[in-house]
């Protein structure tokens, strides 16, 4: 399947740039249709307006927010203007306990969202939700770019963090049309299991799967030399040179839908390169 349709969620004008540099590059290259939602947050914690509070404040953080939310779009659009690919833009105000909803709502009818990172100086605590809205509660891929580095809409060499885990599957099949336009692709294990039935073959299974659809795949298997998963991942990504990384998103939950868990929290603070995430 071939992605049509390409959403991103821009909440920080100075984010907006660089998501929007990798929107336009993906979207040119794949003749895709770019949809940017930008949202004013009310970032008051929840529970802060309490009954019999001040009406003039709650309409000054809306008013707030709504400005902030057209201030991000008139960018987007001066953005976007300047391009040449389908685009379109919304805008509208979201408290910051709420944000989930009205990002899923919107990123289950894409085929992939294009987000900041959500770790990282001067990033806003609402980036997080946003990217756990699109993967849990929205059902889509994510790409999740870096705060540097020029575009790479046509990757050629893909490391793929493969554990058997069926949200790495996942994620494996919603990266087929840019695993097959690859030069090179990478299966890296760590640590494979010493028993079971695939001891003898660490993703072997996987490298027929993906030959099967034209994709030529290599296995690295390596040891959990370093303290977390993530740092031998991105270890290895910098020995290969590798242009994205394609991984499973983990999440555990208690009082929220999901959230993200240690390993995926990891990768995405520490990644340099776009990452490629399934749920």
């Amino acid at each position: 399947m071939a992605y049509k349709s390409l959403f991103s969620v821009l909440t920080d004008t100075d984010l907006a740039e660089n998501v929007l540099a990798h929107g336009i590059a993906i979207a040119n290259v794949i003749d895709a249709h770019l949809e940017v939602l930008c949202l004013g947050v009310d970032r008051s914690q929840t529970g802060y307006y309490y009954a019999g509070a001040n009406a003039m404040v709650l309409q000054e953080t809306i008013n707030r927010a709504q400005e902030e939310a057209e201030e991000i779009e008139e960018k987007a659009k001066s953005i976007l203007a300047g391009s040449n690919i389908r685009w379109g833009t919304d805008s509208g105000v979201a408290q910051l306990a709420d944000l989930g909803r009205h990002v899923a709502a919107r990123a289950r009818f894409s085929d992939l969202a294009i987000l900041p990172q959500p770790y990282g100086e001067d990033h806003g605590a609402e980036i997080e939700p946003v990217v756990e809205a699109a993967l849990f509660e929205g059902g889509t891929s994510v790409l999740v770019v870096p705060d540097e580095g020029d575009p790479r809409p046509t990757p050629k060499t893909i490391m793929i963090g493969w554990n058997e885990s069926s949200e790495a599957l996942n994620a494996v099949r919603a990266a087929l049309p840019v695993l097959k336009s690859a030069e090179n692709v990478h299966v890296v294990v760590i640590d494979p299991p010493t028993h079971g039935p695939t001891r003898s073959d660490p993703g072997g299974l996987l490298s027929q799967y993906l030959s099967r659809h034209g994709v030529r795949a290599e296995i690295d298997v390596l040891s959990k030399t370093l303290p977390r998963v993530s740092d031998v991942l991105m270890r290895h990504a910098g020995d290969i040179e590798a242009d994205l990384i394609v991984m499973g998103a983990y999440g555990h939950s208690r009082f929220r839908e999901a959230i993200l868990g240690g390993a995926t929290r990891y990768m995405l603070e520490q990644a340099k390169l776009p990452v490629f995430m399934a749920h």
